[in-house]
């Protein structure tokens, strides 16, 4: 069966992936281990460029390499979206009178793009199976249309130890993504491309 997948990339960072080993993630790995019966075709990456932050002004650059990573496996497209950053006065949890000021970080145009692409690419046939990575409520309806309206086939692989009920229902199947699967789909700690060799950031 031809597969597309469809990746909301912070999405499975924040659900899956973060504060653990396995950030290092071949998503062409990872998708031929839970779905071994598809033909993959290809995987849609949805993401945005992060920037730096006061704790943290490496993180663009460990970004910039996990991308590159993706880079080198050939059916991967990555589809950008905006990291966006903004002053907000919110209220203190322990103090509901005291309003503070935070600074309030929102990625936009990733759950738009997944959707747009998924029901144009289903109108199109260019797939039998689409198989979409997320756990966000949001992609429930773009989901339905697909499987109800143009009837294709749409499976969940879930992030989330909880997937959420909206996406169960408008799905096809669902499989969870589970830890020993993360750790079996890791790149190589070295990569080569094009502009030379590079390494897993140390961090991770």
């Amino acid at each position: 069966m031809r597969t597309f997948v469809y990746i909301d990339g912070f999405n499975l960072y924040y659900r899956a992936l973060r504060n653990t080993p396995y950030r290092w993630l071949d998503l062409s790995k990872l998708v031929r281990l839970l779905l071994p019966k598809n033909q993959i075709h290809r995987i849609h990456y949805y993401t945005a460029r992060i920037t730096a932050r006061p704790g943290d002004p490496d993180q663009p650059t460990r970004q910039q390499f996990y991308l590159r990573a993706l880079a080198t496996i050939p059916n991967v497209s990555i589809t950008y979206g905006q990291f966006l950053t903004h002053k907000k006065k919110m209220a203190l949890a322990a103090d509901p009178a005291k309003i503070v000021e935070v600074l309030k970080t929102d990625e936009k145009g990733s759950d738009v793009n997944l959707a747009t692409h998924l029901i144009y690419e289903a109108m199109r046939d260019e797939f039998d199976v689409a198989v979409v990575v997320s756990n966000d409520s949001d992609l429930a309806e773009p989901i339905r249309i697909v499987t109800r309206e143009i009837h294709k086939k749409v499976g969940i692989l879930s992030p989330a130890k909880f997937p959420t009920r909206e996406l169960l229902q408008a799905a096809t199947f669902y499989k969870p993504i589970r830890q020993a699967v993360l750790a079996a789909s890791q790149f190589p700690p070295e990569l080569e491309d094009a502009n030379g060799k590079f390494r897993k950031p140390s961090s991770w």
